[in-house]
């Protein structure tokens, strides 16, 4: 085991630093490649994850808008969805951060708005309780209309 391979065990951050050094410096032979491998699949990993879990509590939030407002008591209908309307704002701009700090996500976005999608429509399901039908079985709003500030769904 190199010291560089060590230094990873046991101090990360130097670690980092001086796998970034001997990368400045051209020195890719010293490199710790095994480590520096499992890392950036780590990031990829990470953002990959981030990115399904906001899809999915954005889906299920706009479900939410387009299907349960109309079953709310009359009582409940001056809420007008303020509490959705955050967090759909909000999902939208931690997503817009997110492809502006790993813009090759871009490239995946249809894949994984159809794997978060039946996600987000357990998590609809469960919340709301209405019937699993429904849902769409596949998600009714196209790429555009989910990264579209102004878009929010006609209530059923």
């Amino acid at each position: 085991m190199t010291d560089l391979s060590t230094l990873y065990d046991t101090d990360y951050s130097q670690w980092a630093q001086r796998n970034a050094d001997l990368l400045r410096a051209g020195r890719f032979e010293e490199l710790d490649i095994t480590h520096l491998l499992e890392e950036l699949s780590d990031m990829s990993k990470s953002d990959r994850r981030e990115l399904h879990s906001r899809l999915l509590v954005l889906l299920a939030h706009l479900l939410k808008w387009e299907f349960q407002y109309h079953t709310l008591a009359e009582r409940w209908r001056e809420f007008d969805g303020r509490s959705w309307r955050t967090t759909i704002i909000e999902q939208r701009e931690q997503l817009a951060d997110l492809f502006s700090q790993s813009p090759g996500l871009k490239t995946v976005i249809e894949d994984s708005i159809a794997t978060a999608y039946p996600a987000a429509v357990r998590l609809a399901y469960k919340e709301t309780r209405l019937p699993r039908k429904t849902f769409p079985e596949s998600c009714p709003y196209s790429r555009e209309q989910i990264f579209d500030d102004e878009f929010y769904p006609e209530r059923a």
